[in-house]
């Protein structure tokens, strides 16, 4: 993860200082034990301003609103019972090059502050701090004591002091070229780390943008360089001050990974043909949109990760024991089926007592159909007719506990077949893309939870289980949720195709219409396929066969060349009473052979097609 540094920093400062001030704070929200929102409105415009203290990913920036979640954080109740309805007013640096900016909030644009709150983004060590306006700390983030740092505490009612002040050389648009390159190539060594190394406030994604624009690699020696190399080198150092000078940033994403808030530095002053190192960028709408695109999808990536871990392993020992205790079933429906022989081996024994004899231990006889000899084990113990009783109750038991282990069996069957197709929803997205993926896999967790399946660690209320959501079934195409797949197919109809449970018995009971088309793998774990259709429409042979490879492809024989699909219209789809989520039956239906291929070429040429636009 890219880290924001002071170049990133200088930029949202100028963003923020040229578009959102001054503003008033409305409202103090904290999502997550490191990350805050302040609601802000000019006289424009509303937004959120987001201030984190993450070790990994501390930053301030416009954001996206956050998620409607009870917040129990008191950082945050002190902060809005102290700022709110207060103006933002100013946003200034603590001191040259240190990563700290000072919020400033007063009751009137034109006033003096009235508190400070210090955004410290410095690594595992930042924080956020408001203190009054004499600089006495009020609240902070994170506390620390005295036996945590003797040098520099922060701890309610005492005064507030800045941090270390930065010990290394300092940038200057003042160092003559002939300084600068003595400087980094004192000591020999690979030039992206002697950059770091020699001046304070040059990050590691600095370094490497300068070397791109300079048409260098990130693994170039001091000692490999030219003249006209390091003439390149020092032309996009002094491009990289002067931007911070004039506060003049141009956000983009980098194709390489990453992001940039000087875009420009590839443009100015490089001669075409100097910039073979040079990277490929995606100019941003804005940059605040950048940075809270980029950090969003950072931590969502994160939190994908770990819950498709989380719950594919837990899927993995749930089954790992069903299948566990199928096969035990089986087996004593196996052992049942000898049910009728104990009774055969009875009644035998019992037209024979004449051919018994005391202490015998097994006796000999002759079939009853095929005359065949018979050997049966006697307890010496017992007399004949005893023997041929105990024969009786084991028939008996065997008869009983077949009419016992079939519905466990049915029902051990079909919760395995329920497993299996929440499973497969987590097979069909492996890694993260779009926030749908991690949306999907919440929805996946929550279902599991309330089936039994998981314990609720989030601390929020239970939600019922059982409960749906409110509206009927639609009578156009419309009000479609933007987390289902969807997919434009040949006659440019819409396929759309759910990532869950959840999402299928949305996609089959909510959005279907009369005239849509429902088809999915057949007796296979797999999403629901919606083919949109209006009325009177008919879709082709060709629609029809993409359709079922679609439905083919998200289900778990997507490795099969042909699969079997079922396509019926959605009014003969029904959820049984008591079903598991996602469970159906349907009828009148008709069965196409999917070609799971079919439909990854579809996609892999549709991927092509929009980036040859792009």
């Amino acid at each position: 993860m890219q880290p924001v540094d002071f170049t990133t920093l200088a930029a949202v400062r100028a963003d923020l200082q040229s578009s959102w001030l001054p503003a008033r704070c409305e409202q103090v929200y904290q999502r997550d034990p490191h990350t805050l929102f302040m609601a802000l409105r000019t006289i424009e415009k509303r937004g959120w301003l987001a201030i984190s203290w993450h070790p990994q990913a501390a930053r301030v920036h416009m954001a996206s609103p956050p998620p409607k979640a009870p917040d129990t954080f008191t950082f945050s109740q002190q902060l809005k019972h102290q700022l709110g309805g207060l103006a933002l007013t100013k946003i200034n640096w603590l001191s040259p090059w240190e990563r700290v900016l000072d919020l400033q909030f007063a009751r009137r644009p034109d006033e003096s502050a009235l508190w400070h709150l210090y955004v410290e983004i410095m690594g595992k060590y930042s924080n956020v701090i408001l203190t009054t306006a004499d600089q006495q700390i009020v609240t902070a983030a994170h506390q620390v004591s005295e036996q945590q740092s003797s040098v520099r505490p922060i701890q309610t009612s005492r005064p507030y002091t800045y941090p270390p002040a930065i010990r290394g050389k300092l940038p200057s648009l003042n160092e003559t070229f002939d300084d600068w390159r003595s400087r980094v190539a004192l000591i020999p060594g690979p030039l992206k780390k002697m950059l770091v190394k020699s001046y304070s406030g040059v990050s590691s994604a600095i370094a490497s943008q300068l070397l791109w624009a300079a048409g260098l690699t990130v693994t170039s020696q001091t000692t490999a360089l030219t003249d006209s190399d390091w003439q390149r080198l020092f032309q996009a150092w002094t491009i990289w001050l002067q931007s911070l000078e004039q506060s003049r940033f141009s956000p983009a994403t980098l194709a390489s990974g990453g992001y940039t808030v000087l875009a420009h530095l590839f443009q100015d002053g490089l001669r075409e043909g100097q910039r073979d190192g040079a990277i490929a960028l995606h100019p941003a709408s804005s940059l605040q949109s950048l940075i809270d695109d980029y950090y969003r999808h950072q931590f969502n990536q994160e939190a994908f990760r770990r819950l498709h871990h989380q719950l594919s392993q837990a899927l993995k020992v749930r089954l790992a024991k069903l299948r566990q205790k199928a096969a035990t079933f089986t087996h004593r429906l196996s052992q049942s089926d000898q049910a009728e022989d104990y009774r055969l081996k009875a009644d035998l024994l019992m037209a024979h007592l004449h051919e018994w004899r005391a202490g015998m231990t097994q006796i000999e006889l002759a079939d009853f159909e095929t005359g065949e000899p018979v050997i049966l084990s006697l307890n010496p113990e017992k007399n004949a007719v005893q023997n041929a009783q105990a024969l009786y109750k084991q028939h008996q038991k065997l008869k009983r506990a077949r009419s016992a282990v079939v519905p466990l069996l049915t029902a051990v069957k079909a919760e395995i077949h329920y497993l299996e197709q929440v499973e497969d929803s987590l097979l069909q997205v492996p890694a993260y893309q779009i926030d749908a993926d991690l949306t999907a896999l919440e929805e996946i967790r929550t279902e599991l939870i309330l089936e039994g399946y998981l314990r609720d660690t989030s601390g929020r209320p239970p939600v019922q289980k059982g409960v749906r959501q409110k509206g009927g079934k639609r009578s156009a195409h419309s009000g479609e949720s933007a987390d289902f797949r969807q997919y434009t197919v040949p006659q440019g109809l819409q396929l759309l195709i759910g990532r869950n449970n959840n999402q299928n018995e949305q996609l089959t009971f909510k959005q279907a219409s009369d005239y849509d088309l429902w088809l999915h793998a057949q007796e296979i774990p797999g999403s629901h396929v919606l083919l949109r259709l209006d009325a009177g429409q008919v879709p082709t042979d060709k629609t029809l066969q993409l359709a079922a490879s679609f439905a083919a492809y998200y289900s778990r024989a997507r490795q099969s060349d042909q699969v079997p699909v079922v396509m019926t219209a959605p009014k003969n789809v029904y959820k049984p009473k008591g079903a598991l989520p996602g469970m159906v039956i349907y009828k009148h239906e008709k069965v196409l052979w999917g070609q799971p291929q079919q439909a990854q070429t579809f996609m892999e040429q549709a991927k092509a097609d929009d980036v040859e636009k792009e």
